[in-house]
């Protein structure tokens, strides 16, 4: 034997006596960490002597870190978990990976007590979460305790050095559960802190959109979080803050309002830009029309957009000539480019009031050109109501013929049972009224009023002969020799009031009476025997009577109906001459 292994040798004693000394029976350093030194290296496997009568081999792969390739070479000093004295091989048994577990639950195990963080590595994906890697011991991380917000891909985030929380470990069981939110959040704590005693109303910050609602979308402004209302989006119009914002979008906002009590954070983003309304009178004058395009459409009228952030409302009344009562909806569609005429401006009030009929020509306006009043054309009824027929005109408008403007001489209730809707009829323009939208047509206007011709040369106190064609309690119907029609009232049926009785009367009985009214415009002649017996008896009285005279009363009067009806009535003679002829 040489010198130099007999020094090994002296050398192993002495280190295990030392090593018996310190911990007694070497068989009690079973489960405990020693220190080492690499003897060799031999393929995949590293030879470590610890001091004990043989050495140790431990697999190449214990010493590698997670995502890391060892750096290895003999002679280097390392620490080892001695799990056997000896195997069946007569190697000691050790285990790196156990030591650096055993060293590295010490540690955790401190930072637990103390709640310090812990710095680890995303390495792997199991049931419910991933794994860590604490500097070899290994942990669970859970899937709601990745992020504060839900992360759909973890790929950025594993093998690279990360601060952890421990939640709860359990040494015995080999349990470790940590969490990455719990660090996000005691850091959004800090700086929600910091970004709130800074804060004030105008500042302009960088923001990640959180979450969309329909009447916004919250803003992380870096721990704390802001309303950004769909109003504030942007100066144009925006329906849904989709249309204009996603998760997960970086934003400058601008802090409009803030509220240090509630620490409600309201944010704008269009603030960041010129506002489009300033000089908008200038740049949109009244009458001048413009193309526009369709954004939004209500029951009563249609927005529409002429530039980004400038709207105006075309009101339903304002969208056609023709088309009343119709639902905007019917007109225009969304997103149609349309031109329009400006009709208001209130830049105080933000609006515009536009017009898209004023945009094309008035139909009224052709219409009273090409047929002015007393022209005459043909149309389709389109409607018939209670109070006349609406007829359909040149440039899609309606005129209407009123029930009194049917017939001559039938009522406007008995003429219109003579038509019916799709009936093509003559009519005759009586009146155009641009403003009020309205034509006045007439169809008893095509002819004759034939009341004129039976009234020609009849005028008021006039005395004529009729024949009676209705009697009712307010008085008597009479038809004139030449066709007009006139009306006793019950008072003037007689001068005596025992005799005002309209059933003395019979139809078919000739009368005499004086007109005391006629209206040409109305169609109308009043007539009264009251008055014609009155005028008589003074012109009796005039003519035979006297006070010297001496006669009486019946006697005047009795000469003076008997001359009347003379002058009235055909004597024999006439009327056999008539006969001869």
């Amino acid at each position: 034997m040489s010198d130099a292994t007999t020094a090994q040798e002296v050398q192993k004693e002495s280190f295990a006596a030392l090593l018996n000394e310190q911990l007694g029976d070497s068989s009690s350093l079973e489960g405990n960490v020693l220190r080492g030194t690499i003897v060799a290296i031999e393929n995949d496997g590293v030879l470590v002597d610890v001091g004990l009568k043989s050495e140790g081999r431990v697999a190449m792969k214990e010493f590698a870190k997670a995502g890391e390739d060892s750096e290895l070479r003999v002679g280097d000093t390392v620490e080892v978990y001695l799990e056997r004295m000896e195997d069946k091989n007569g190697e000691a048994m050790l285990s790196r990976e156990k030591a650096r577990r055993e060293e590295a639950w010490n540690q955790l195990e401190k930072a637990f007590a103390a709640n310090q963080r812990v710095t680890g590595q995303i390495f792997g994906r199991v049931k419910g979460g991933f794994t860590v890697d604490l500097s070899g011991a290994v942990a669970f991380l859970p899937g709601s305790q990745v992020d504060i917000r839900p992360v759909r891909d973890v790929t950025p985030l594993m093998h690279t050095p990360q601060p952890f929380q421990i939640l709860k470990m359990d040494r015995s069981r080999g349990n470790i559960v940590v969490s990455r939110r719990a660090v996000m959040e005691e850091d959004r704590a800090e700086q929600r802190n910091e970004l709130v005693a800074n804060l004030s109303e105008g500042q302009v910050l960088a923001g990640v959109v959180k979450n969309i609602t329909d009447y916004g979308a919250f803003v992380d402004l870096g721990g704390v979080d802001g309303l950004l209302h769909v109003t504030d989006i942007s100066w144009r119009r925006i329906n849904h803050p989709s249309e204009a914002l996603s998760i997960g979008q970086q934003v400058q906002v601008q802090v409009i309002r803030f509220n240090p009590e509630t620490q409600r954070i309201s944010l704008g983003m269009k603030q960041l830009e010129a506002d489009p309304w300033e000089g908008v009178a200038a740049k949109y004058p009244l009458g001048a029309k413009l193309i526009g395009r369709v954004t939004n459409i209500t029951d009563y009228g249609a927005f529409v957009e002429l530039e980004p952030g400038i709207e105006g409302l075309v009101h339903v009344s304002e969208m056609s000539w023709t088309k009343k009562n119709v639902h905007p909806g019917k007109i225009v569609s969304t997103s149609q480019e349309v031109e329009v005429v400006v009709l208001d401006v209130d830049e105080t009030k933000r609006r515009i009031s536009l017009g898209l009929k004023q945009a094309q020509a008035n139909p009224w306006d052709d219409f009273q050109e090409k047929h002015p009043a007393g022209s005459e054309l043909e149309g389709e009824i389109k409607n018939i109501t209670e109070f006349g027929l609406f007829v359909g005109l040149p440039g899609e408008i309606d005129g209407m013929v009123h029930l009194s403007d049917l017939d001559w001489s039938r009522s406007g209730e008995e003429a219109i049972k003579d038509y019916e809707k799709g009936q093509m009829v003559k009519v005759k323009v009586l009146d155009v009224e641009v403003e009020k939208e309205r034509i006045s047509l007439g169809i008893k206007q095509l002819g004759e009023d034939p009341f004129q011709g039976a009234t020609e040369g009849l005028k008021k106190g006039d005395v004529v002969t009729g024949t009676i064609s209705q009697v009712v309690d307010s008085g008597i119907e009479v038809t004139l020799s030449d066709g007009a029609t006139g009306f006793i009232r019950k008072s003037d049926l007689a001068r005596d009031r025992s005799e005002q009785r309209p059933d003395r009367f019979a139809v078919g009985e000739k009368i005499d009476a004086k007109v005391t009214s006629l209206d040409r415009k109305t169609r109308r002649i009043t007539l009264s025997i009251k008055q014609l017996q009155i005028d008589e008896e003074k012109q009796a009285m005039a003519e035979y009577g006297s006070a010297e005279s001496g006669a009486s009363l019946g006697d005047i009067l009795g000469a003076a109906l008997s001359k009347a009806r003379a002058d009235r009535e055909p004597s024999k003679e006439d009327d056999d001459e008539s006969e001869k002829s």
